[in-house]
């Protein structure tokens, strides 16, 4: 018997192993496809995948919209709009308090707005960014999609003092696939009024 914690931990050593290949892999669009075949590759086989409930999960699809260069960004950062922490309910686990810290800079030239990273607080902590665009519930879910969640392994680190936000690396919170899962979703102060056509999208 395994228990379930190894398999978490083995979870996130997988993920945080296929984030260090995205790091290392110079040519962006290359590098998502390694991202996307890898997170195809958990999905379907690993017994912590959020598809434990799909009966055909051996062949699933991991979804993307091509490759944008145009929605690969290195941001600085600024200062919050509020410092006020979000306490999220999640499930059995409690209550998630999410700080912010700081805010994009550079993003709202294109996109027309910036975009709030928190901070998971607790042991450790680790930086969060979700966001909210015009294509939920349609092309993408409509809860909203992440960016970035360290904790997790979802880091696209940084290009000398920039921050890289790559929303072709945007993903479905796995709260999206089964109810088993509680997620945090994007506040309001990071819903674009625009569509990032971009990341993992709906079949």
């Amino acid at each position: 018997m395994t228990p379930p914690e190894i398999d978490i931990a083995d979870w996130r050593r997988a993920v945080f192993a296929l984030y260090a290949d995205v790091r290392a892999t110079k040519d962006s669009a290359a590098a998502q496809a390694i991202w996307r075949a890898g997170r195809e590759a958990l999905f379907r086989r690993h017994p912590q995948s959020p598809l434990l409930d799909e009966p055909h999960r051996d062949t699933w699809t991991f979804h993307t919209y091509p490759y944008d260069i145009a929605l690969r960004h290195l941001v600085g950062l600024q200062e919050p709009v509020t410092e006020h922490s979000l306490d999220v309910p999640v499930g059995e686990e409690g209550v998630l308090q999410l700080r912010p810290f700081a805010r994009t800079l550079g993003l709202a030239d294109t996109l027309g707005s910036e975009l709030t990273l928190y901070w998971i607080d607790g042991y450790g902590g680790g930086l969060f960014l979700p966001f909210a665009d015009t294509t939920n519930g349609g092309e993408t879910y409509g809860g909203g999609r992440y960016v970035l969640d360290t904790i997790k392994g979802a880091d696209l680190g940084r290009v000398d003092d920039k921050l890289v936000v790559d929303f072709n690396f945007a993903y479905q919170p796995s709260c999206s696939y089964s109810p088993r899962w509680t997620c945090p979703l994007p506040s309001p102060e990071n819903t674009l009024a625009v569509p990032i056509r971009a990341g993992e999208r709906l079949a």
